[in-house]
């Protein structure tokens, strides 16, 4: 699941005016389609479906109580699953939006409003969202991704709320509560598994990959030995039922969807290039220690070897 806020700008996210530009952008995809016959959604809130782009322009651009000329009117939020979570939210596009839309008012708006840490809740966030089908730069085969257009008041116009605030959970002083990003991708990840049923492999996690992107060699160092213990349970899990050792030293394990090999070899050199990569790094020999030099499958015990072996036959005596 990939989460952003499109930061403000002088073209179409320029939110210091009317919302009318973006929305407008966000119905390109639609002209596209209609011509071609093919499905269309309309702008969707928390209880509504198929909503005219007029009414979600004229409801941002009005709800501006107490904000100056050039403060933010409202936040461009981009909701984007990946293929492998599009999947598992349906087999067609009708599912797939109902799902997305499903999503966005469960999981991802109660998660939004909690995180101001002003005792809000989903309904007093205001907010248009957009679903579009296609991404052009993009090659994947599914592509389905929601825009959201999410008011900087509340629904009663009292309250600001900015999620590109630098406070997390403030207590003291004008500014009051905050918003902690880092807190929200966990939590609306965490939503996504829970509805979905899905089962999330480590390295899709928002915590794997903001670790590998933005922390120390150290850091990066300990989540490639949790991701490898992660393979060898898997390896040595019950849906892994046939061990073949080779005298090359490679692990073949035989699942019943298709064979994954794993070497020493190829280990070590996964972890070498992690450690060149990080040429801003200086990094001890030693910290090398806490990665595994290979998977941890137990060899065959030695006393069923000596089992498989073949007795000698004594020779009889004449």
């Amino acid at each position: 699941m990939h989460i952003d806020f499109a930061p403000p700008s002088n073209g179409i996210y320029n939110n210091a005016g009317s919302s009318r530009q973006l929305a407008n952008y966000l119905e390109h995809e639609d002209l596209e389609r209609m011509e071609k016959g093919i499905y269309t959604e309309g702008f969707f809130n928390l209880k509504e479906d198929n909503i005219y782009k007029s009414t979600a322009i004229k409801d941002i651009d009005t709800n501006i109580g107490q904000l100056l000329k050039t403060d933010a009117k409202f936040y461009a939020i981009h909701v984007s699953p990946s293929e492998s979570e599009l999947r598992a939210m349906g087999n067609t596009e009708q599912e797939k939006a109902e799902a997305m839309k499903r999503y966005i008012r469960e999981v991802f708006i109660p998660e939004y409003a909690k995180n101001f840490n002003k005792e809000l809740s989903a309904s007093d966030i205001k907010f248009y969202g957009k679903i579009h089908f296609d991404r052009s730069r993009s090659d994947n085969e599914l592509n389905m991704h929601c825009h959201l257009i999410v008011s900087r008041k509340d629904q009663s116009n009292k309250k600001k709320l900015s999620p590109l605030t630098n406070h997390k959970n403030t207590n003291n002083g004008i500014i009051k509560g905050g918003f902690n990003r880092t807190v929200l991708f966990k939590n609306v990840e965490k939503g996504f598994d829970k509805l979905f049923g899905y089962n999330r492999q480590l390295a899709e996690s928002y915590e794997y990959r903001n670790i590998m992107r933005n922390s120390t060699i150290t850091d990066k160092l300990r989540m490639q030995e949790r991701e490898l213990k992660v393979l060898a349970n898997n390896f040595t899990g019950e849906n892994n039922k046939n061990v073949d050792i080779q005298a090359n030293g490679e692990i073949k394990v035989q699942t019943n969807i298709k064979l994954k090999t794993i070497s020493d070899i190829s280990m070590q050199q996964q972890i070498s290039m992690t450690v060149k990569q990080q040429t801003s790094d200086n990094i001890s020999p030693s910290l090398l220690s806490i990665l595994p030099s290979a998977i941890a499958i137990n060899p065959i015990d030695e006393q069923q070897q000596l089992k498989l072996k073949k007795k000698k036959r004594r020779p009889k005596l004449s």
